[in-house]
């Protein structure tokens, strides 16, 4: 199993920038894909990005493409998403997650992080 502690999270302004961190310990953190997901108050949790073992493949929700970037660092075991151009409809809380293979499916991810809030204000 791999363990996933998210930071980076907080309140900013429409249009701001924030950049989420989630360190990974426990099993080798390249054998995992890394996805984040969100959820928002009395909503589903929805995907949000993900990138694959090697860092070469990314998948995006069509609601962030061009804004969100997720990269990889297999050396330091993290896994960042920043955020730009934020709206009030990404206030969320983020999560990251591991699977075995590069999915859009919250079913396919096993281990989860605890979650950061971000808060986007208008």
């Amino acid at each position: 199993q791999v363990q996933l502690v998210e930071s980076g999270g907080g309140l900013v302004q429409s249009g701001g920038s924030l950049r989420l961190s989630c360190a990974a310990s426990g099993r080798t953190f390249s054998d995992y894909a890394m996805g984040w997901f969100r959820q928002a108050p009395g909503k589903e949790r929805e995907f949000v990005g993900a990138i694959s073992w090697g860092g070469g493949s990314t998948l995006y929700a069509d609601s962030v493409k061009g804004r969100f970037t997720i990269s990889r660092d297999n050396a330091k075991n993290t896994v960042d998403l920043e955020m730009n151009s934020l709206k009030p409809e990404d206030t969320a809380v983020y999560y990251c997650a591991a699977a075995s293979w590069l999915s859009t499916k919250t079913s396919d991810y096993r281990n989860w992080g605890q979650g950061t809030q971000v808060t986007v204000s208008s």
